[in-house]
């Protein structure tokens, strides 16, 4: 085919037991922006088995079509089928877009795919459009967090992209609406390398720190475990959740799971607390979405600053004992 008569704008829809991954819907809202630009359709493409019945909540998030790939080997994510049942549906119908959540099965899957179609990919962009001459780019932080870099794909096609979480918020669901539905036979078969024997939650998971109202972080000015325990106090008085920066979790003092940042989790809390966090741009694009930003580090030159609402140069240590003194009244 050649490069023009690749149409359409296709989101990987991820879903995992029958159950959309969040962020489809944040990229089927990204598509109407995309969409508004270059007119073309928005696709939804669902790989799994008995997973049709997702087609409906797609459609009220933004969807005009709905592909759905149904097959047992593909009932559990499994890279060869997957890689193999996505190539034949974009050879088929070829895409100019085709766009993946940076989710752990996005990060996987997408650069299979491009190898399969030896096509370009730009990974965990923060955000999509199109340039003043019409040229569509993806936009990724390069030199850890140091630029903003614009990456675009002018020959190969699709232009893929995987996206990081929480950059754009879901459209509200349509109801009423429907779209056009298209079931597909694809030739797959299973992993014989590969088998899923058991899935379970992991162990003390917790509560996911991306659904948190009320966060509170600290970084690389934390010095002691006692002080960490010191702001996971003044998190739970607040109702809200413990977090940090990427040097805490190096330490080994919180969980991979409670890291805010491009490599960890994207948060949109209604107040988050930034506790001796300098705030590098990795870091502020997991929380830069925030309703309300408090700063609080003793460096004035600190960069999470230029984002904060409120800030205080001060040891966050004698700020955070007198809000548990308040607070406890």
């Amino acid at each position: 085919m050649a490069k023009d008569d690749y149409k359409g704008i296709w989101i990987f829809a991820e879903q995992e037991h029958g159950s959309l991954e969040p962020t489809v819907l944040e990229l089927l809202a990204k598509a109407q922006e995309l969409k508004a630009h270059n007119g073309e359709s928005i696709t939804a493409v669902l790989l799994g088995c008995d997973v049709g019945q997702l087609a409906e909540t797609l459609f009220s998030y933004g969807a005009d079509e709905v592909i759905v790939a149904d097959h047992p080997a593909l009932k559990e994510y499994s890279a060869r089928p997957y890689e193999k049942a996505l190539t034949q549906l974009v050879e088929k119908y070829g895409p100019s877009i085709l766009l993946y959540g940076a989710t752990p099965l996005g990060r996987d899957l997408a650069p299979r795919i491009m190898v399969s179609l030896g096509t370009g990919l730009t990974a965990d962009a923060i955000d999509l459009g199109f340039d003043e001459d019409g040229v569509f780019y993806q936009t990724t932080p390069g030199y850890g967090g140091k630029i903003l870099a614009h990456i675009v794909i002018l020959e190969k096609r699709p232009q893929m992209a995987t996206v990081h979480p929480q950059i754009c918020a879901p459209i509200e669901p349509r109801t009423g609406v429907s779209g056009k539905l298209i079931c597909e036979t694809v030739t797959v078969e299973a992993d014989s390398d590969y088998e899923v024997i058991e899935t379970a939650p992991a162990e003390n998971a917790g509560k996911s720190i991306a659904g948190a109202r009320i966060v509170v972080a600290g970084g690389r000015g934390v010095k002691s475990e006692e002080d960490l325990n010191q702001l996971r106090e003044l998190a739970e008085l607040l109702g809200g959740q413990m977090a940090c920066s990427r040097p805490l979790v190096d330490n080994g003092w919180l969980a991979h799971e409670k890291q805010i940042g491009q490599s960890g989790i994207t948060v949109k809390p209604d107040v988050i607390f930034n506790m001796a966090i300098s705030g590098s741009v990795q870091y502020q694009l997991g929380m830069q979405n925030a309703k309300c930003i408090i700063a609080v580090n003793q460096s004035e030159d600190a960069p999470i600053f230029d984002i904060a609402h409120y800030g205080a140069v001060t040891d966050y240590r004698k700020l955070t004992a007198a809000l548990i003194e308040e607070l406890k009244g």
